[in-house]
């Protein structure tokens, strides 16, 4: 078969519609004891495995911001005796997909393949595991790159606000830097580097593993040993748990923008916590994005004062945070901000509605079979609650558990974690004196 033909292949593969009832996430205990969770499903002939070492931004060295997103992004860039070239042709002609970027814990390989050819999958991916090349050329192209993301992204206010808000809120700690690194960071980092950080994070201790599709126990534990046999039976601790965040208060970074961006967040739930469910549902409540959400509700529709606002929890291994971002023009993002920290308030002091709590307990339960319609998405959808610390069956449990959410939870979580008195808030762009029309107040 033709590499267009073999691409096209998986490219249907991955979207083929898996009914979430039917999904059955079961762990496998391989030879190596990497954390295995594998959804079995044999309808098409195709494999997906998400596999996230402990090797994301936190574990950057001073000087060196974008260390392991640079080692990500050279993974497919040659190993053992294959160089560059050689190592995509490799990939190409069997028509298999080998990504990876890291986030703030974690380096996260995507591996996508045709059933039949998931052994050259398997071998090459394990290949530039145990084998990884960094060849300066290599380096230099993927630093090119990286270096001319960079300078776009600071060139978007979206982007740039988002990097703020974070490195305004840990400060000097792990979680501060955006994983893709700064332009000094990553102009600093030498093919050695890259060599030693790899000797150091590719280790098996907390390799988790997610594998969707048309592959059964035995081939896995077969694909496991040969994956991570090569590496250090080594653990590799968490990121240490912050110690000091952000101040609440407003940080402007002035630029000529015609609509300002703001970024806004405070302290939220890990993921181990057991308010997090009720957050999660809370937050639908008030931010989630939908036209139904308390913000979209009051600071778009009501007011026009923006296209799109929304709030979000981020949960990593050591640290949990709500955040939240609006963009309007110059001389309604001060409005903008006035009404949403005035929404919070009235939501941290009077709570939800039972019929608000019955439309976004619908949506979110209902819109969940989405994250599970391919095996590219259940391998995705297995591995982020793999990197939560979920257990196995949480995908079974996971829309009882939203169920389970009583009103008063709800409204007693609104309480503890959408305090405005709590938000940072980090602007760029300079706003300009805003309408006399433009109220401020709640509109009920």
């Amino acid at each position: 078969m033709k590499p267009v033909f073999l691409a096209a292949a998986v490219a249907a593969a991955s979207v083929f519609s898996v009914p979430a009832g039917a999904i059955t996430v079961r762990t496998v205990a391989g030879p190596t004891g990497v954390e295995t969770w594998l959804a079995e499903e044999h309808a098409l002939p195709m494999i997906a495995f998400e596999i996230s070492l402990p090797a994301g931004s936190a574990y950057d060295p001073p000087g060196r911001q974008g260390l392991a997103d640079m080692t990500a992004s050279l993974l497919d860039e040659g190993a053992g005796d294959l160089g560059s070239d050689a190592f995509k042709e490799a990939l190409e002609s069997r028509a298999i997909r080998l990504q990876a970027r890291a986030d703030r814990d974690y380096l996260v390989i995507t591996l996508t393949s045709l059933s039949e050819n998931a052994g050259e999958a398997v071998r090459l991916t394990a290949l530039a595991l145990a084998h990884p090349r960094f060849d300066p050329a290599a380096v230099e192209r993927v630093r090119a790159a990286a270096l001319a993301r960079l300078k776009q992204e600071d060139q978007n206010p979206a982007r740039a606000a988002v990097r703020d808000w974070y490195g305004a809120y840990f400060g000097e700690q792990a979680y501060a830097h955006a994983p893709d690194g700064s332009a000094a960071g990553i102009s600093a980092i030498a093919p050695s580097d890259l060599s030693d950080f790899a000797a150091a994070h590719f280790v098996r201790g907390g390799i988790k593993v997610a594998v969707a599709g048309d592959i059964g126990e035995a081939a896995l534990k077969r694909d496991l040993q040969q994956l991570f046999l090569a590496l250090p039976s080594r653990n590799l601790p968490a990121a240490p748990r912050p110690s000091d965040t952000g101040k609440p208060g407003l940080r402007s970074i002035p630029r000529n923008e015609a609509a300002p961006v703001a970024v806004f967040g405070m302290a939220g739930p890990m993921r181990s916590d057991p308010d997090y469910i009720a957050a999660y549902v809370a937050n639908e409540i008030f931010g989630g994005g939908t036209f139904s959400a308390r913000l979209m509700d009051q600071v778009r529709d009501r007011r026009g004062l923006t296209y799109g606002i929304e709030t979000h929890l981020d949960d990593f291994r050591s640290a949990g945070v709500i955040v939240g971002e609006v963009q309007s023009d110059k001389t309604k993002i001060d409005t903008a901000l006035k009404v949403t920290e005035s929404e919070m308030a009235r939501f941290a002091q009077s709570g939800a509605s039972a019929k608000e709590l019955s439309d976004a307990k619908t949506y979110l339960t209902g819109s969940y079979p989405l994250t599970l319609d391919s095996n590219a998405k259940i391998a995705r959808t297995l591995s982020q609650y793999q990197r939560s610390g979920l257990n196995a069956d949480y995908v079974a449990k996971r829309n009882a558990l939203i169920d389970a959410v009583t009103l008063d939870k709800v409204n007693e979580t609104a309480k503890k974690y959408f305090d405005p008195s709590h938000l940072l808030v980090v602007m760029v762009g300079t706003p300009a004196a805003p309408a006399k029309s433009s109220p401020a107040t709640p509109e009920h």
